[in-house]
């Protein structure tokens, strides 16, 4: 029975360049040895979507397939902010694709698009508010030469270095859609995990068109992990943000 992972000292602070987020934690050092407990769903209304969006960067993805066992680190996300927000699905209201972000924090939000890939999200926020967090990119933490299979890649850093990437190297599919993260007998949950000392930084969200210039893009500075996409927005949107 999959069960995930928490029990690890958390402690934040200040430290360098202003401005900067500077996540330090005390690492197990076997993470498959670690007491699992899923992320509590408090987590995803504390704070607002942004604020969750920053504090999911060093949380683990765990999934079940097939009898195996992945899981991911957590290293790129990106906020959508509901009805009001021209990039997000919820834009122009409820409809049944979008439904799942209008329902409780913490299920996930799995979508088709392009007619070839997956996105992951993470419903957010308070229930008929369609906030969520688009998943992506992680870090490969266990379970590689399955996500190798998956994805036809052999080098790590490229497994699951964007949405679609991520989705097609822990075998996500519209299947997983709705699932609630926190159920133990879930498929997909989300966990408190390995983290290291680092930096978080923001800057536009990439790859839409509407509302593209708003810096609601979170990530782990300097991890090879992050989505390789270049941010062509001035210099100014990418900073480090506390």
């Amino acid at each position: 029975r999959l069960r995930a992972f928490c029990f690890l000292g958390v402690c934040r602070g200040r430290h360098g360049n202003r401005g900067s987020d500077i996540l330090m934690v005390m690492t197990p050092p076997d993470f498959r040895a670690s007491p699992r407990r899923a992320l509590a769903r408090v987590f995803y209304l504390r704070g607002g979507t942004l604020s969750v969006a920053r504090r999911l960067l060093g949380k683990v993805l765990v999934r079940r397939w097939k009898g195996k066992l992945l899981a991911a680190r957590i290293v790129e996300t990106e906020a959508y902010l509901g009805e009001d927000d021209p990039a997000s699905h919820a834009a122009n209201g409820p409809t049944p694709r979008n439904a799942p972000m209008y329902g409780p924090p913490g299920h996930a939000y799995v979508y088709f698009t392009y007619g070839m890939h997956h996105c992951l999200n993470v419903v957010t926020g308070r229930e008929g508010h369609a906030e969520a967090v688009l998943i992506r990119a992680a870090e490969p933490l266990e379970g590689l030469d399955v996500m190798r299979r998956l994805r036809g890649l052999e080098r790590a850093e490229s497994l699951l270095s964007g949405p679609g990437r991520l989705a097609q190297g822990l075998g996500l599919t519209l299947k997983e859609n709705r699932l609630d993260l926190m159920d133990a007998r879930s498929v997909l949950q989300i966990c408190e995990g390995p983290r290291r000392r680092e930096r978080v930084e923001e800057s536009v969200r990439i790859g839409i068109r509407k509302a593209a210039e708003r810096p609601w893009r979170f990530f782990l500075a300097g991890n090879p992990n992050v989505s390789k996409l270049r941010v062509t927005a001035t210099s100014s949107w990418r900073r480090s943000k506390a």
